[in-house]
């Protein structure tokens, strides 16, 4: 009877803990600190990310890209701190949303929430269209004939949408198994195999990193290329958006987040670096738009090349399982709140896997729209990176709304995150840097926001939205659509959206047992 004690106590002190808020425990609290970096790494997924936008980045200015890695994780990193802080004071599902509802007017928390939900489920979509880019050439590789088309890529994503919707309807538990088996591999996977391709397969010196090639290395061209860097790092904050799952979430969360940053920034040196100078002619990568893909199977012998896209596929494929999870949480925490269009739908939970089985459903069916019109997985990630960035800035300027106030108070007890002093200052650069990165994201140009009319491939259209939006940028279409239909519904409903309990900031928790 003594072994099991401790455990039971804490998550009757984490149950506690989330009655200050308002909400009683439903979801399965299973995820441990590890498992909580896992997911939020999962989520990040360097190799997701690279090999969906590996050839914009090289194709606009060669070898120069690899330092918007860099850039781009230290920004990312500001705003983990910051997320950090604040994931310690509201261990509540939903992350962002979450922290504006406590901390900002009703309207703009709403809004926040309303968008954040959108661009989780066009991460979902992008990440799934995302996984035919490695797994097909796998499959041409063990001797399938299966060709690389558009049409191909959406029947994988599809199936794969269809997969990780059932496996995150049986539960909190499995995920947190695949996720925590998927991340070791991907870390082993692509340090071995960047190593092997960087000793003994080298055709680039180290000096690859400065040559733009037949590019042209203008600002210009180097703030479209940070596009991969920026499409992967974000999503740290799904250590705090599985808090209700998380087992002592206010200080396994804050822990989480900025580990998952710090392993990401990690892992992508080393894989960048080893594609890069693994590249035959880089004349040629360049002209053909060459991703990790090309590399790989250029590189190594055909079956040690196979393996390797297969772990990639398979690192892949848990970064959609991870999205997708994150995005689920998000939306029964909406539901919840009855802030969403048939909110009690969305809202239910499986008392035997613990999983809100409704909002599985809902993520599926919004993730599963994009595909409608696929032209590819870039188009797609640009919308909702785009996106995603904005609601990091709405969440930063709720935050430093508070802190000005003088209303911030961060926790004490040592054993929680809390940035002291230099929270504010921090705060101020976070805002600063998703700024700049939000109006690069908004500026229109070809390569990282076209419209419609300049998607071409060979001659084609690659999509049509029809006469009036085809000369509108893909991002100001996604992003003005959704605030509009988010308007509608606000103006309609506005009355029956509830207020939140705002519990004290900083107090001690209700203690359990």
């Amino acid at each position: 009877m003594s072994g099991p004690q401790p455990v039971v106590a804490a998550e009757s002190h984490d149950t506690h803990d989330l009655a200050r808020f308002g909400y009683k425990q439903e979801l399965h609290r299973r995820l441990g600190v590890f498992s909580s970096f896992a997911v939020a790494f999962s989520y990040i997924s360097p190799s997701t990310g690279i090999f969906t936008l590996y050839a914009l980045g090289l194709a606009t200015i060669g070898g120069v890209f690899f330092w918007s890695w860099p850039i781009v994780a230290l920004g990312q990193f500001i705003i983990a701190l910051n997320f950090a802080e604040v994931s310690t004071q509201f261990p509540v599902a939903g992350s962002v949303f979450q922290w504006t509802k406590y901390l900002a007017p009703k309207p703009y928390a709403w809004f926040t929430g309303w968008i954040y939900l959108f661009a989780g489920a066009l991460t979902t979509t992008a990440v799934v269209v995302t996984l035919p880019l490695a797994l097909i050439p796998a499959f041409e590789d063990m001797g399938f004939s299966v060709a690389n088309t558009l049409n191909n890529q959406r029947i994988v994503a599809l199936i794969t949408l269809v997969v990780i919707t059932l496996l995150n309807i049986f539960g909190v538990r499995l995920v947190s198994i695949i996720n925590n088996t998927g991340v070791i591999f991907e870390v082993l996977g692509m340090l071995v195999f960047a190593i092997v391709l960087a000793v003994l397969h080298h055709h680039q010196s180290l000096a690859v990193v400065t040559n733009p090639g037949t590019t042209t290395a203008s600002f210009g061209g180097f703030m479209a290329a940070m596009f991969m860097s920026l499409f992967v790092i974000y999503g740290f904050d799904t250590a705090s958006t599985l808090a209700e799952e998380t087992r002592d979430p206010r200080r396994a969360a804050p822990l989480a987040v900025l580990m998952s940053v710090a392993g990401a920034f990690a892992i992508g040196v080393v894989f960048l670096l080893a594609t890069l100078v693994a590249i035959p002619n880089l004349k040629t990568a360049i002209a053909d738009g060459w991703g990790p893909a090309n590399i790989i199977s250029a590189a190594l012998p055909g079956a040690m090349a196979t393996v390797y896209l297969v772990v990639v596929s398979a690192a892949i494929f848990v970064c959609c399982l991870s999205i997708q999870a994150s995005t689920i949480r998000l939306a029964f925490g909406m539901a919840r709140d009855r802030q969403i269009p048939l909110a009690h739908l969305w809202s239910t939970v499986n008392q035997r896997t613990g999983s809100p089985f409704g909002a599985c459903l809902l993520i599926a069916v919004l993730a599963g729209i994009p595909l409608l019109q696929f032209a590819g997985a870039g188009y797609i990630a640009i919308a909702a990176t785009g996106m995603i960035y904005l609601t990091y800035l709405l969440g930063n300027l709720a935050v430093l709304h508070v802190r000005l106030k003088g209303q911030w108070r961060p926790r004490h007890d040592k054993h929680y995150f809390s940035l002291g002093r230099w929270g504010t200052p921090i705060n101020v650069l976070g805002i600063i840097w998703g700024a700049a990165m939000l109006i690069n994201f908004a500026w229109p140009r070809a390569a990282s926001n076209p419209t419609p009319a300049q998607t071409v491939i060979g001659n084609v259209q690659a999509f049509s939205w029809g006469p009036l939006l085809d000369h509108v940028p893909v991002l100001y279409t996604v992003a003005i659509g959704i605030v509009v239909l988010g308007a509608i519904y606000y103006a309609i409903r506005h009355q029956q959206i509830p207020t939140v309990v705002r519990p004290t900031m900083g107090s001690t928790p209700v203690e359990g047992g």
